[in-house]
């Protein structure tokens, strides 16, 4: 792991009702970090917003910051954040439960995105799953033409539709 002055990153956090208590674990890891971030919810547990609405605000964050800032979305399972957040452009999701994941996300898939989820994984795991996955940069390597493909494959079915 780089030394932790050497993380520069910018960081959305949003979490669903489920994730709330998980989320202040969190930043309170990115302040001791000094990792740059904005929390854009939820606060409360209000029953009315649901985690594609959560989902969908952190991934046009990181679109409209032109893919310079990552994502990390908690929620029950870390499941319904990944599905809704790949379908943006650009955004790599990927549900991480552990360590190995969590490096395997950005060194295998170049994951933009992280999520977890607060009824699978408790809060010291959660904390060494992000501050792995903090430094973490992919490099061109033996998975450059699997992304390639992927890349692929999203210009060819995430298309506009009115």
């Amino acid at each position: 792991m780089e030394n932790d002055n050497d993380i520069e990153k910018k960081i959305v956090i949003g979490a669903a009702a489920a994730g709330i208590e998980l989320k202040e674990v969190i930043k309170e890891l990115l302040d001791e970090k000094k990792v740059d971030y904005e929390d854009i919810g939820l606060h409360s547990e209000d029953k009315d917003v649901y985690y594609p609405s959560v989902a969908k605000r952190v991934a046009e964050k990181i679109i409209d910051s032109n893919y310079s800032k990552k994502g990390i979305l908690i929620c029950g399972t870390g499941i319904g954040m990944a599905i809704t957040a790949n379908k943006f452009p650009g955004i790599y999701a990927a549900q991480v439960y552990d360590t190995y994941a969590s490096e395997r996300a950005s060194l295998s898939n170049d994951a933009n995105v992280i999520t977890l989820g607060s009824r699978i994984i408790g809060p010291v795991l959660a904390k060494k799953i992000v501050e792995e996955w903090l430094p973490l940069e992919f490099k061109d390597g033996r998975s450059t033409p699997k992304l390639k493909e992927i890349y692929e494959i999203e210009k060819n079915n995430l298309k506009n539709i009115d």
